[in-house]
């Protein structure tokens, strides 16, 4: 998979551009209802011979239209974004930055650049996308501005039960511990990568040595508390616990949560390296024990119980 990044105005040019068919929305999470969504451009281009796009944006409008938000932590970041693109065959992936200048463009001048002049010949989008100056266009107002040059797809909300598949249904859910509901609604485990950094040792020095993973910063951590966990190094997979929160036992001053995992039925040195952490179920709450001894049986509890809920789940 290509990927190109584009400012307003870009200077790419339509004969040096394949015709292609392209998915268009923010699409954090890459959740069902979106995957539905490039998964239909994938497969036009692919009938029609032709290059398939997912068209991206980044930040989030919220950070620039919004003066409250400064900062904004996503399901999928732009690196995982792209490496489940790249396993959903898409060809190329256009990353559109998202500023004060983009968000003024008038809807057709949007068309115009981003879609025609890149010689999209189909365009995919959710039936609730819209584009330009405050949200005027629409999937409605998408005939008038496609002046006849280029088809598109309509693709109807994509439900659970009874309520649409959101990526803000599923923040609800992360921040709630339902790792479960949303991973269902994701079709995926959650994931999170990160790098290990030195720690305290102090799970070494109990019986359980953890590596403690420094998440990128623009990462959405599901709620405080202790999951079962699936890592991923080197092309192995190993089963583990992880806790995410403040260590208070130890420590009574921490502003950040922290991630330590410990990973069943391995002991090599990992500081430095890159593991993706897969959450797949939220077991307890962080507790502050009045002792060691007491964290340690907990802990023996946890992974008894985790060992448990993957060989149920295998």
């Amino acid at each position: 998979m290509r990927t190109i990044k584009l400012t307003y105005p870009h200077t790419l040019t339509l004969d040096e551009l394949p015709e292609t068919v392209a998915a268009i929305g923010f699409f954090d999470g890459i959740h069902k209802g979106h995957q539905k969504v490039i998964k239909t451009a994938v497969n036009q281009a692919k009938s029609n011979n032709m290059e398939s796009a997912v068209i991206t944006f980044h930040p989030h409008p919220s950070v620039v239209l919004k003066k409250d938000v400064q900062h904004v932590q996503y399901i999928t970041p732009l690196r995982e974004k792209q490496a489940i693109l790249q396993q959903l065959d898409v060809d190329r992936l256009y990353i559109i930055t998202f500023n004060k200048e983009l968000s003024s463009l008038e809807p057709q001048t949007f068309i115009d650049h981003f879609i025609i002049n890149l010689n999209i010949k189909a365009l995919v989008a959710g039936f609730d996308y819209t584009y330009g100056h405050k949200g005027k266009g629409n999937m409605q107002t998408l005939k008038e501005h496609s002046r006849g040059r280029f088809d598109y797809t309509v693709i109807d909300q994509v439900q659970s039960g009874d309520q649409k598949i959101s990526s803000t249904r599923i923040r609800e859910l992360l921040r709630s511990g339902q790792v479960e509901k949303a991973n269902e609604l994701l079709g995926r485990p959650l994931v999170v990568r990160g790098v290990v950094k030195e720690g305290e040792k102090r799970g070494r020095e109990i019986g359980y040595p953890t590596a403690n993973l420094e998440a990128e910063s623009e990462t959405l951590l599901p709620k405080i508390g202790v999951y079962a966990v699936k890592v991923r190094f080197k092309n192995e997979v190993y089963e583990g616990m992880a806790s995410l929160g403040y260590n208070p036992t130890f420590t009574s001053d921490r502003v950040e949560p922290i991630i330590e995992v410990n990973i069943f039925d391995y002991n090599n040195d990992l500081y430095g390296e890159e593991l993706v952490l897969e959450w797949h179920q939220y077991m307890r709450e962080e507790i502050k024990f009045d002792s060691v001894e007491k964290l340690i049986k907990q802990i023996e509890k946890d992974e008894k119980g985790i060992r448990d809920y993957f060989s149920r789940e295998s």
